[in-house]
């Protein structure tokens, strides 16, 4: 049986892997800064510049022990932050960068459902990634 975290991290993959249309032909690095931007836009209003960042950073920190290639840095801009992260999935095929980015993201989403729970989260995303994302877990963990 599936569970809901590895259904979450599916639709991660494919949040990632799939190419709206305002980024068609723009590839990995480019979707996954936009998926992050996109992110941002919904957190960063409830949870502050700063509390995203930080989140960000210990998601980028914990990625880094499997892709040590990930940026490492101090607290950026959001935006600048992004331009890095894709900057340094550019010189990777696309399964590689596709696979640090899902990773990122997931860190970044299941630290995130740890302290706003995962309907919550889920909201989030749906606000945040719009169709690009469905939900089948419907309902949160205890």
């Amino acid at each position: 049986m599936v569970t809901s975290t590895e259904l979450r991290h599916q639709r991660i993959a494919r949040a990632v892997l799939r190419q709206p249309d305002a980024a068609a032909d723009s590839g990995v690095p480019a979707i996954s800064a936009l998926r992050w931007r996109q992110l941002a836009r919904q957190l960063c209003p409830v949870i502050g510049d700063g509390g995203f960042m930080a989140l960000y950073l210990r998601s980028l920190h914990v990625a880094r022990n499997q892709y040590g290639w990930l940026p490492q840095h101090e607290a950026l801009p959001a935006d600048a932050a992004f331009t890095l992260l894709e900057q340094a999935l550019l010189p990777h095929d696309a399964a590689t960068a596709g696979s640090a980015s899902t990773a990122l993201l997931c860190i970044f989403i299941d630290t995130l459902i740890l302290l706003i729970g995962e309907l919550l989260t889920t909201s989030v995303l749906r606000e945040a990634w719009g169709d690009d994302v469905e939900n089948h877990a419907g309902t949160e963990l205890p």
